[in-house]
């Protein structure tokens, strides 16, 4: 079994951090090195690093930056944005990116995560899913690259994802992206179920209480966030933070 991790989720905006809202606007919140220096004296368990543009843009991952932000890092790196290929995550792999993380290549074809996990292992893989509610308060899947809602639900396509050999997922609502009112446990929990692989719960992290149930009721492996991490106080001013070990002990029910 994987400890349960507390995860802070940057997303990258050519060579600056930004923070969304709803997977809408945005709000720049600093410099990724300067970011990974303070995550590492902090002793974070995991980082993750989204390039929320790359797919949108049609291009891949820029290795320059993620090779910088590489050397910097000395905590398990996690990077999407953009990978359409093995010899990309190959790329990434060698540069000290720990695991690749696939998400709107996967919407039609699933064989690329298939190869990858055939090639790099199910634990270098991971398979992100967003979920965004319809006008009937059905919860779908969604494509962040076209801005529509897929007629997949999240628990039928994550078992497809782990059929597929997803060695685990990121399940992210959009409804709930950087608000700061608490992540969808009930969406959570029906996920996690349905799958035998780790789900990192994203999306609406409001307390290190919030990240513990939903660890330890939601039946998520690992917590992750974004505005929690890099806000403070009610007018969100930039303060990069992460909380101790012996806080996040008092909420969350280690499993090693």
């Amino acid at each position: 079994m994987l400890r349960n991790r507390i995860i802070p989720v940057l997303l990258l905006r050519g060579r600056g951090l930004i923070k969304t809202f709803k997977f809408c606007e945005s709000k720049y919140v600093g410099d990724p090195i300067n970011a990974v220096r303070i995550f590492n004296e902090k002793e974070v368990d995991e980082l993750v690093f989204l390039d929320i543009d790359a797919s949108k843009e049609s291009r891949g991952p820029d290795f320059n930056l993620i090779e910088d932000i590489a050397s910097e890092c000395f905590m398990p790196l996690a990077y999407g944005g953009g990978v359409k290929n093995i010899d990309q995550m190959k790329k990434l792999f060698s540069l000290g990116v720990e695991k690749v993380i696939l998400n709107s290549c996967l919407y039609h074809d699933v064989s690329l995560l298939t190869d990858a996990v055939e090639k790099f292992g199910s634990q270098s893989i991971v398979a992100s899913i967003d979920v965004k509610y319809n006008f009937w308060g059905t919860p779908l899947v969604f494509n962040h690259v076209e801005r529509t809602t897929l007629k997949l639900s999240p628990t039928d396509y994550a078992k497809n994802l782990e059929l597929a050999g997803a060695g685990e997922m990121l399940l992210n609502s959009v409804d709930r992206d950087g608000m700061m009112t608490g992540y969808d446990h009930a969406l959570i929990k029906t996920v996690a179920a349905s799958v035998s692989v780790p789900v990192v719960a994203c999306g609406g992290a409001c307390s290190i209480q919030d990240m513990g149930s939903v660890i330890n009721i939601a039946g998520a492996s690992a917590a992750a966030a974004g505005s929690f991490f890099v806000f403070k106080g009610k007018h969100k001013a930039v303060l990069i933070t992460y909380p101790t070990h012996a806080e996040i002990e008092a909420f969350v029910n280690i499993k090693q």
